[in-house]
């Protein structure tokens, strides 16, 4: 029974992992937070949704679509609306009510296009477990921590051993001696947003087979993932891997012990008894990567 409760919620924090890596660098780099990160994910949903009904592509065949086509969304979204408020005067203000009126503009678009109704698809993995070593692993979210273990490992490799991955280092840590040193900021902030914003587009295809997709559903998994972040410490890609899988735990544990309604209730305790513990949070300021 242990073993089991400890497979879930390491699973689930995956997931929550998956959706606050893209969120976590943008912030590390670019130094702005992004309140429509949970709506870009609510969009990617509907475009798996929406290929898988009408085109009849496998969700995770799609990833070949909607991670590419929000690369591009990131680069438009950052030259038209973030681009021109950095370096500006109440810049970290400007860009949170941006993005906050960007993330708005999504849940109306969707609630206009496709109205409230909850959709869900069914795939070969639709209620399907994996059993190992006596433990039963829900297939789609087995996938899905597969996906985050495999976008870790290849985001670490890129920021740790590529030129392009020192470039983000150097200008997550220092912009200005980054400038200094010939580096091309305004490409490194284009490049980072477009990517983060492509992981959260990956992590909503991910999450298509296993969740109801409506025009809200972005608000909960954004909540989720600033929990994460600062629980994680900001700006830190290992600790938000770290974040997201104790709060998996403790909600896996917290659904057990009392109930599935108040497992959010305990995360959220056990995030704010870290923060008095450690306000900065798991990892620190120290560690950026």
């Amino acid at each position: 029974m242990l073993l089991q409760i400890i497979a879930s919620g390491l699973l689930l924090g995956g997931i929550y992992a998956l959706v606050s890596v893209g969120l976590n660098l943008i912030f590390g780099v670019i130094k702005i937070v992004n309140l429509a990160h949970g709506d870009f994910l609510m969009m990617a949903m509907y475009g798996t949704f929406f290929l898988y009904t009408v085109q009849g592509i496998n969700p995770y065949v799609s990833t070949l679509i909607i991670f590419p086509a929000f690369v591009l969304i990131g680069v438009l979204i950052f030259r038209l609306i973030i681009k021109p408020l950095l370096g500006k005067a109440e810049t970290e203000v400007n860009t949170i009510i941006a993005t906050a009126g960007l993330g708005f503009v999504l849940q109306n678009l969707a609630l206009m296009l496709w109205k409230s109704d909850f959709r869900a698809i069914e795939t070969n993995l639709t209620g399907k477990s994996y059993e190992f070593a006596g433990i039963m692993l829900s297939a789609g979210r087995t996938w899905a921590f597969v996906v985050c273990v495999a976008v870790a490992v290849l985001l670490y490799y890129i920021l740790m051993k590529t030129k392009v991955g020192t470039h983000v280092r150097a200008v997550s840590q220092d912009t200005e001696a980054a400038t200094l040193m010939g580096i091309n900021v305004n490409k490194i902030y284009t490049l980072t947003f477009a990517f983060g914003i492509a992981l959260v587009g990956l992590a909503g295809v991910i999450l298509t087979p296993t969740f109801y997709v409506y025009p809200t559903v972005g608000l909960y998994f954004n909540t989720m993932a600033f929990i994460i972040v600062v629980l994680g410490g900001l700006g830190s890609f290992t600790g938000a891997l770290i974040g997201g899988l104790i709060i998996g735990l403790i909600e896996s544990f917290a659904g057990v012990m009392a109930s599935a309604e108040l497992a959010q209730v305990f995360s959220l305790l056990i995030f704010l008894i870290i923060l008095f513990v450690r306000p900065q949070g798991i990892m620190g300021k120290s560690a950026r990567v």
